[in-house]
């Protein structure tokens, strides 16, 4: 069969066997039916008219909204128990330890059972924690809080469950015709949650304190639940063969390694957010080198989600992934340009175009990355290939604030962010050499299949 017919007859779904087999008796073959022409007429709310997708959008919106808030409020209550930097520094260590060195295991169980149940127990167990430490902001400081840092670890280990788990899910629940439009709009509502979260329990800090900020957090969970819940019980790939319990986790990493668009996108991403992510010295650019102070902060904060939302949602008519490997190389070259703009800018309103551009970029490749993993990884491998890639986006987050505030105390803070815009660029090029394969992958947009 010719290649275009090929294609027609890959569609997902389009037409069931019975009208093929009705077409063939009658010798009329009907490819009226499913030629790419009428496929790629989606609009862009396509994703948003199929219920279960609303409602995963609404699991991942709430619990964004939650988790977001959360690190504000246990934040803000350690600093004002502690009065101690080290102390805020330990909170991030707390969760993140449990939550990386679980993420294999995580994989590995989202892969051995159902996704959508593990969803079910770690988002209850979320809500537990909130309530936990709702309680816990009533007894005295001194003794709360090794029990907040407890509660803390647990919700870490949750995590190294939930990640994996949520990804491989989110396979089961978008169709594969409709992968990029999806992810377009889980992402932008992604953002958006973790842009009104923060922002909503700031009130609510200030009207009811940790008690109330904590119960309200836990509402938010709660109705994560209850979307992951609506959503019906979905078809899942188990493994085949059973395989030792080491080497079925080590499957995740050598499929990874073996598949060069794969690893040349992970790390691409986490050299460019190590090296190019400037978050963590947005403090010292508001007060001592642009001098807008605690308001022009949370411009500046804002600034790059908001330029990531706007991308995303424009993706959802137009997705990047035509020409995907080159389009990730452009975005992460376009990213640190912007950072390079960024570190030597001392003007506010260009600081903050700057940063609203490295946000477009990075939203671009969000949404890219994203439909990579779903594309390019099978069925009863998901959630091994999602911890993976969890691992390195987790350590992207955590290393890059860590590093970024060791070299601009050894180097000053415009060099700092000025080398990282350098170094992302000069990873650009090093992996548009070394990957051939990442940078001439494509997909056709109308079947989401890869074009070899």
């Amino acid at each position: 069969m010719a290649q275009g017919a090929k294609n027609c007859f890959n569609v997902h779904n389009n037409v069931t066997d019975k009208n093929l087999a009705t077409s063939k008796e009658q010798g009329i073959l009907t490819y009226h039916l499913i030629m790419p022409s009428k496929i790629s007429n989606h609009h862009f709310t396509t994703a948003l008219k199929n219920p279960d997708i609303r409602f995963f959008i609404g699991s991942v919106g709430f619990f964004t909204l939650g988790s977001r808030a959360l690190a504000v409020v246990i934040g803000f209550q350690v600093y004002k128990i502690t009065h101690s930097a080290m102390c805020l520094g330990w909170l991030g260590l707390v969760e993140a330890i449990p939550a990386l060195s679980l993420v294999m295991l995580g994989g590995y169980v989202a892969d051995h059972f159902s996704r959508r149940k593990i969803l079910l127990i770690t988002r209850a167990s979320s809500c537990i924690c909130a309530i936990a430490l709702a309680f816990l902001s009533m007894q005295s400081h001194a003794n709360s809080l090794i029990g907040l840092y407890s509660v803390i670890f647990l919700a870490g280990i949750a995590r190294g469950f939930a990640d994996p788990a949520n990804t491989a899910f989110e396979a089961q629940v978008v169709p594969k015709n409709i992968t990029v439009n999806a992810a377009s709009w889980i992402s932008s509502f992604w953002v958006g949650c973790s842009i009104i979260g923060p922002a909503v329990i700031g009130f609510a800090f200030d009207a009811w304190g940790a008690y109330g900020s904590y119960l309200l957090i836990a509402g938010f969970f709660i109705l994560s639940w209850i979307s992951t819940l609506a959503i019906g019980p979905k078809p899942q790939v188990m493994p085949q063969h059973k395989e030792p319990f080491l080497k079925s986790i080590s499957s995740g990493w050598k499929f990874v390694l073996n598949h060069q668009p794969l690893w040349g996108a992970m790390t691409l991403d986490l050299i460019a957010v190590l090296f190019g992510g400037v978050i963590a010295l947005l403090p010292i650019y508001a007060s001592d080198i642009l001098h807008v102070g605690a308001k022009g902060l949370g411009l500046l904060n804002a600034a790059t989600s908001v330029g990531a939302l706007s991308t995303m949602l424009y993706a959802t008519k137009h997705p990047p992934i035509a020409k995907a490997g080159r389009n990730l190389l452009l975005t992460v070259a376009g990213f640190g340009i912007s950072i390079l703009i960024f570190g030597f800018s001392k003007n506010f309103l260009l600081s903050l175009a700057a940063l609203a551009l490295s946000g477009v970029f990075d939203g671009i490749s969000m949404v890219i990355r994203r439909s990579m993993v779903r594309l390019l990884s099978p069925d009863d491998m998901r959630g091994r290939i999602s911890a993976v890639s969890w691992i390195f986006i987790c350590s992207s987050n955590e290393l890059g604030a860590f590093e970024s505030g060791m070299v601009a105390a050894w180097i000053g803070t415009i060099p700092c962010v000025a080398a990282g815009g350098i170094v992302t660029l000069g990873v650009v090029g090093l992996t548009a050499c070394i990957a051939p394969q990442l940078r001439q992958l494509r997909f056709d947009p109308h079947t989401m299949e890869r074009i070899q």
